[in-house]
């Protein structure tokens, strides 16, 4: 299934809308083929790092441990707070309190952190393969694509428009249309009255993404798409059910491409699709975005992160090349139908 895209104040995410009606049908019809087969996550939650069977722990590092008889070493330790402090969520989001805000006073860091606590023991900034931590990093990029989304920077800021995420929790000039999807009405049917339009940290749109993600959070989303804008815990904690569920079955999420948990298959590295960054551009916008070579759209969400890791304490030479960063030459995971295959 493929996510629709929100109508936001830039010009690329204009552009995105305009596209996105041309498209929905194609969406419609994927959203039916895997609305039975999607989970919360389709990977089994982390095992705790140092768990395997005494017998057997001594082939692995404490933190490489995940089946034990395998190659493959993935562990879950810790929980986010332990590295990612109150400060460091008010200098990602400085402004998000301003005059100039649409959700003044809505997102908080403790609300990001009760969020996330259902998702670490899935992996969410708290993995580890072959020993190497991913949590630190992948935390700024998920909140660079959140940043991004909901960034009012381009309106209002003349200096530092990184600095402007969650200036938004909803789509502004929202009822223009109602996202209601006849093709799926019988498994997900529309609430009367209700409109499905861009609502979150990484806004999710039409009955079939809300009705997904009432069925994965146990939250009846798909009658009341209200909470998410009512609720800034909610609002994080489909954000984050975006990045850990993947799109299509038999597919990775973005959580698996970033940390490398996912393995390119041969057709993958013909498609130039790498473990990494500019991933998880490809798995959330696909051909909206990636295989179009340098776009602003693109290069804002790639700012955001490396700004991300700069304040975070990690450094942006942390990132890695620019081949990892960019799906600028990436083939989508999910071509539309005017695309190449």
């Amino acid at each position: 299934m493929e996510y629709k895209r929100p109508v936001i104040l830039t010009k690329a995410l204009i552009l995105f809308v305009l596209v996105n009606c041309v498209h929905s049908a194609a969406a419609a019809a994927a959203a039916a083929r895997s609305i039975t087969n999607r989970a919360l996550n389709p990977n089994r939650p982390c095992v705790a790092c140092g768990s395997c069977p005494k017998s057997k722990a001594s082939q692995y590092d404490r933190r490489g441990c995940t089946d034990c008889n395998t190659a493959k070493t993935r562990c879950c330790d810790g929980v986010i707070n332990d590295y990612f402090q109150n400060d460091q969520f008010e200098n990602l989001f400085s402004n998000r309190d301003s005059l100039e805000a649409h959700a003044k006073g809505f997102w908080d860091y403790h609300s990001f952190i009760a969020a996330s606590a259902h998702y670490q023991p899935y992996g969410f900034g708290t993995t580890y393969i072959n020993s190497t931590f991913f949590g630190t990093k992948e935390v700024a990029a998920f909140l660079a694509h959140v940043g991004t989304r909901t960034s009012c920077g381009n309106k209002v800021a003349s200096k530092e428009p990184l600095e402007w995420g969650l200036c938004y929790n909803k789509e502004i000039n929202s009822n223009s249309t109602n996202y209601c999807d006849e093709h799926v009405k019988n498994i997900y049917p529309c609430a009367p009255g209700v409109a499905y339009y861009g609502r979150g940290a990484l806004p999710i749109y039409w009955n079939y993404n809300y009705g997904e993600a009432s069925k994965d959070l146990k939250v009846d989303l798909l009658n009341h798409p209200e909470y998410i804008e009512q609720n800034a815990t909610l609002s994080f904690q489909v954000a984050i059910w975006r990045w850990m569920t993947p799109i299509m079955e038999h597919q990775p999420s973005a959580h698996d491409v970033f940390t490398g948990y996912w393995k390119p298959t041969k057709n993958d590295s013909l498609a130039k699709r790498v473990s990494g960054f500019g991933a998880t551009i490809n798995v959330l916008y696909g051909d909206l975005v990636c295989g179009q070579g340098d776009n602003e759209f693109m290069n804002n969400i790639i700012s955001h992160y490396l700004y991300y890791l700069d304040l975070m304490g990690v450094g942006r030479e942390e990132a890695g090349p620019h081949e990892v960063l960019s799906c600028a030459e990436q083939v989508a995971f999910n071509p539309t139908p005017s695309s190449s295959p």
